[in-house]
């Protein structure tokens, strides 16, 4: 990676840090995610403890985070593996943000906005794999991880030259949600339609 590369990776991190559920929470003067509901900092939480425009305020703020560096990035000329470092660098700072003291979301929406301006046929089979095992099993964080197992083999049969580094981001979605996965095998979590979660 050239020096460029690797200072617009930091810079990446950086915004990814911002943690926009923190932010609209308090903003719209509601608890601290961090502090109620799963106590996560994401948009699933702060759907649960301050309701649905509050949590599309995170959602679009939190795949921003991860689109528009990679998107900058690309017209920039870095390459195919610098950019996936890039995305890489904004799902990072999002799951551990250097202002909140290392402790923040699951990356998912990051990394769907990090992933998404590799091409539309990726955008399309990888949100539409998510929406469909919502639907059917009511699980966010199920969608999140079949999603990122799936989205490699999207990637690879849409763009290939992104594999590698979109694997990377979608293993460190896998390993954030590895409680969840505990409690999906225990039978343990809570879907989204109940008023309890702990996804994101």
């Amino acid at each position: 990676m050239s020096l460029f590369a690797l200072c617009y990776m930091f810079a990446a991190y950086l915004l990814g840090s911002i943690s926009s559920a923190v932010i609209v929470c308090r903003l719209a003067g509601l608890p601290d995610p961090r502090q109620h509901g799963s106590h996560n900092p994401g948009a699933t939480n702060v759907l649960r403890i301050g309701g649905r425009w509050a949590a599309l305020a995170v959602f679009v703020f939190d795949v921003l985070k991860g689109m528009i560096p990679v998107w900058c990035g690309y017209y920039l000329g870095l390459t195919q593996f610098e950019l996936g470092m890039v995305a890489l660098g904004a799902c990072l700072g999002h799951i551990f943000p250097i202002f909140f003291k290392f402790k923040g979301g699951k990356g998912v929406a990051t990394a769907f906005g990090a992933i998404a301006p590799i091409g539309w046929g990726v955008l399309a089979t990888m949100l539409g794999t998510w929406v469909l095992v919502f639907v059917i099993s009511g699980y966010s964080s199920l969608s999140a991880v079949i999603s990122a197992l799936l989205v490699p083999l999207y990637v690879w049969w849409f763009r290939p030259e992104f594999t590698f580094p979109v694997a990377l981001v979608c293993c460190l979605l896998i390993y954030r949600h590895h409680e969840n996965i505990q409690r999906l095998w225990r039978g343990q979590e809570d879907r989204i339609w109940g008023k309890k979660s702990d996804e994101k």
